[in-house]
């Protein structure tokens, strides 16, 4: 026990200096100016975090334990696949204040910057409520299966409403704003007064909507393992390439008609997992991260598929024509 926390120890000092040296790195260096985030550019990042999580993985392996190290790989795909939906939302948001693409790279650094602080506030306290009071856990699932059903029957809103967002309502009413939009700062002066952004307001936006989602995802990955270490872990690495995963998805991302009902499932798969344990019924988590793989997997074949056959039949129509 000792020899494990002793490496924990070693592993988060190891993740903190990824985490540290890549902020440094793409904002002091790469990206001190802005630009358009290219398809190529958005692969060779989605690529380097998805290594870079697989190696962090390996040596939670070799250090911690395959147990462990097979919650980390479950935890984080279950984030992963979560976080496409905070994807679809992101699109919606920026599309509605009319940002410039040269401008998303700051805006989603900044939401994942707070996307840090915040899941690691949710998660420590999450794992104090679960340490205290483990039936908090079947209200945990309760919850997931509700918001599973709830999503799967939901149609995809393709508009964005701030009165919704209770953030957005307070800054507009008791601060300054200044509508630039261009010029990529957060605060600007006018006739020497300062005035926030379009741009913070986006940010604080975005924040607010990730807050919401995690309070679905926080759950879902205490339903795997309740070990705060791997839960954050791989959660953090799953947020960091989200970023990257939002420049690579966003114009092929309406293609995949299914994926919102195959997270559902994984989201009513993971709450009544939860509750089966109330009958003394549990799954391993090889088995849980198989299920959710399939699940997955099947959404995004089944939008291809479907994809495929609606243009072949258009196709078909045009030659009667």
């Amino acid at each position: 026990m000792a020899d494990k926390i002793h490496y924990e120890h070693i592993l988060y000092i190891i993740f903190a200096s990824i985490i540290i040296l890549f902020m440094f790195f793409d904002l002091g260096i790469f990206n001190r100016k802005a630009h358009e985030i290219k398809f190529k550019e958005a692969l060779y990042q989605t690529i380097f975090w998805v290594v870079i999580s697989f190696a962090f993985n390996y040596l939670i392996y070799l250090y911690i334990g395959k147990k462990e190290a097979i919650e980390y790989l479950t935890t984080y795909v279950t984030e992963k696949s979560l976080s496409i939906d905070n994807i679809f939302v992101f699109i919606i948001i920026l599309n509605f204040f009319d940002i410039k693409k040269k401008h998303y790279h700051k805006i989603l650094v900044y939401g994942i910057l707070g996307a840090v602080i915040f899941r690691a506030l949710f998660i420590f306290i999450g794992g104090m409520l679960v340490e205290q009071f483990s039936w908090i856990l079947y209200i945990f699932g309760a919850v997931l299966v509700y918001t599973g059903v709830k999503l799967f029957f939901t149609k995809e809103d393709k508009k964005f409403n701030p009165d919704d967002n209770i953030l957005y309502k307070y800054l507009t009413r008791h601060f300054k704003f200044s509508p630039d939009k261009d010029s990529g700062k957060i605060i600007i002066k006018e006739n020497g007064v300062r005035h926030f952004t379009v741009l913070f307001l986006v940010i604080v936006v975005i924040e607010s909507t990730d807050i919401i989602f995690a309070l679905d995802s926080i759950p879902a990955v205490f339903s795997i393992t309740q070990d705060t270490f791997v839960i954050y872990t791989s959660n953090i690495f799953a947020i960091m390439g989200l970023r990257s995963m939002f420049f690579l998805l966003r114009n092929v991302i309406n293609r995949f008609k299914f994926l919102q009902q195959g997270i559902s499932i994984v989201l009513v798969f993971i709450g009544a997992k939860m509750l089966a344990e109330i009958f003394g019924y549990e799954f391993s988590i090889s088995l849980s991260l198989l299920i959710i793989l399939i699940i997955l997997i099947s959404s995004i074949l089944l939008s291809a598929t479907l994809r495929k056959h609606i243009h072949y039949l258009k196709e078909n129509d045009e030659d009667k024509n």
